[in-house]
């Protein structure tokens, strides 16, 4: 138990400025907006717009994000909150705070439970650079809820334009109950530079039509191209397409999955492989989660990041991929052609549901970068996911 849940953290041996990024600074970011590759993180890192109380490691920076680290503390909560324009973070975790845990050596996250983590990053970003985190891929694909929280905040998984301060992480495993510690990485955080003004998040959205031209130079996927407000994906549930399981259920019961444990899982001993109907169908059982994949092999220009845009709730009873932001290169061959399918976290909602082969299941909205990053996803080690049809987290064998 503790009082103060956060007086404990090392925040106080981090000091923010209060000052705002320099004309020189702001020169540094080039002359172009939009999303910022790795290399302009590298300039964010040099004027320390981002922070870390342990140092950053060239290993947390891909081709356009940068992952996030837990703390040394996780702080279990009765149930999951914003702090509202007023506050900040600390003072409502006084106030909810019933466990604090130790991850220091290593801790279980109980499937269920809702804890709140200190990240070791801070920013002290200038007016012209606004922030947006979503799950690292792998965390979407355990069923591990993780939402971005900031101080003074409204919503989740938004850094305003200028914040200055800490960051933290909601945490709620769904499926699996799972071991972490101080150092581990679920979420990731971009970054996108504008004007020094108010600029919404789709203002370096990539219109259909400029889909279109630039998918008759390069195929941003194979097959037919349905475009609206992006590119819409279809899942795939026919063994011809996936040459296997058309996907996977988790399991109910299982033993706890260490975050940081890479290859060292049976699948068997967590997951249900589901084969593919002579109807090509796939009812949705409520509160189950799925791994499924798109029927469409994807491509990412260098020049354009991707993001997963939920199904409209009006055409269906279910939510799909948790973990939805796709980077620079994902998807690219040798051959040139898309080579990457779309896995998609889907879990249904209060009633069961039919999934058919080639049912619409969500779309990409595309995004402009700032600049193509010089290394993209999939070179250098980088990746665990290039080349994917039906995959699970890296954690299986």
């Amino acid at each position: 138990m503790s009082s103060s849940p956060l007086s404990s953290t090392p925040s106080a041996t981090l000091p923010l400025s209060d000052e705002t990024a320099t004309p020189s600074e702001e020169r540094d970011f080039g002359l172009h907006f939009g999303l910022l590759p790795r290399e302009k993180l590298d300039v964010m890192l040099r004027h320390k717009m981002i922070r870390g109380v342990a140092e950053i490691e060239a290993s947390q920076l891909q081709p356009a994000s940068l992952d996030l680290r837990l703390g040394a503390r996780a702080y279990r909560v009765r149930a999951s909150f914003l702090p509202g324009k007023e506050r900040p973070v600390e003072e409502q975790l006084t106030a909810l705070t019933s466990d604090e845990i130790d991850l220091e050596g290593g801790a279980v996250l109980e499937r269920g439970c809702v804890y709140v983590i200190k990240l070791l990053e801070h920013l002290n970003l200038p007016e012209s650079v606004s922030g947006a985190a979503n799950p690292k891929s792998s965390t979407g694909r355990l069923d591990i809820f993780t939402r971005l929280i900031t101080d003074r905040s409204e919503v989740f998984d938004t850094v305003e334009r200028g914040y200055q301060g800490p960051l933290y992480a909601e945490v709620s495993p769904r499926s699996f109950s799972v071991r972490v510690r101080k150092g581990s990485r679920l979420n990731q955080i971009r970054f996108r530079r504008g004007q020094a003004q108010p600029f919404s998040r789709l203002d370096f959205a990539v219109r259909d039509e400029e889909l279109r031209e630039r998918n008759r130079n390069v195929p941003l996927a194979d097959g037919e191209l349905t475009l609206r407000d992006g590119l819409v994906l279809r899942v795939a549930l026919c063994a011809e397409t996936l040459g296997g399981p058309v996907g996977y259920r988790a399991q109910k019961h299982t033993d706890v999955i260490d975050v940081d444990r890479i290859g060292a899982y049976e699948v068997g001993n967590f997951w249900e492989p589901l084969q593919a109907r002579p109807d090509k169908r796939l009812i949705l059982d409520p509160g189950e989660f799925y791994i499924l994949a798109s029927r469409e092999k994807l491509h990412i220009p260098s020049d354009l990041a991707a993001e997963m845009v939920p199904i409209d709730p009006a055409m269906g009873e279910f939510r799909v991929h948790y973990a939805g932001f796709f980077d620079p290169g994902f998807g690219f061959a040798p051959d040139g052609r898309p080579g990457s399918r779309a896995v998609l976290e889907v879990r249904s909602h209060e009633v069961p549901f039919i999934l058919e082969d080639g049912q619409v299941i969500g779309r990409l909205v595309y995004e402009k970068m700032a600049a193509a990053p010089q290394l993209l996803y999939g070179q250098a080690g980088l990746s665990n996911y290039q080349g994917q049809g039906l995959k699970l987290s890296k954690h299986f064998i």
